[in-house]
């Protein structure tokens, strides 16, 4: 009989150990598998943003601002809705409209910085949860009163979060800089 007690006891402590590992090997394997799926994920949408950012970056107007409505766009032409904003997004649209505001010595991308646009990612700050939630609306809130005194602190801030390295503002335009900044855009 004892040596019946020592076999169950020994198998079970056998397969209790051998479940243990297996559980302790998924846990880290799904681990990593979820950080690729995020990487993943997350280089697949910045390959679309800058794909939509050949598209729709440029100069608008409010005509422009009411087919994007009537369409059901958002304010960037997209189909995009608010739950749906993440990191990336919000970094490419600040990062584009700041280009509108700074000198920097290389520029990918411009969305013109308009009312609604601002308010519009202002408002999916309350819709969505984000690391960088926080950077965002303290740009956003500032831009939406007006304040672009900082929009090279602003442009370098996001242009950091992207791991920037080519293209860091070094000051802010003048009014005059700005029109023909705009100028050159609404010619491309």
């Amino acid at each position: 009989m004892y040596k019946v007690i020592l076999t169950v006891l020994s198998i079970s402590a056998v397969v209790l150990i051998a479940y243990a590992g297996w559980s302790i090997y998924n846990i880290f394997t799904d681990e990593e598998d979820k950080a690729d799926a995020i990487h993943v994920d997350s280089d697949k949408e910045l390959a679309e943003l800058e794909d939509q950012r050949i598209e729709i970056q440029g100069s608008i107007s409010e005509e422009d601002l009411d087919q994007y409505e009537n369409k059901n766009l958002n304010p960037f032409g997209q189909a995009k809705e608010m739950n749906e904003l993440t990191d990336n997004i919000y970094q490419e649209y600040i990062h584009g409209m700041s280009h509108q505001k700074v000198i920097a010595s290389e520029k990918w991308g411009f969305y013109e910085i308009h009312l609604s646009r601002v308010q519009w990612l202002l408002d999916g700050l309350n819709e969505v949860n984000l690391e960088y939630e926080d950077v965002y609306r303290s740009i956003l809130e500032k831009w939406l009163r007006g304040d672009f005194s900082t929009a090279d602190a602003d442009h370098n801030r996001i242009w950091q979060i992207q791991g920037g390295t080519i293209g860091e503002a070094t000051g802010v335009y003048s009014p005059e800089e700005e029109k023909a900044y705009l100028e050159s855009q609404s010619s491309n």
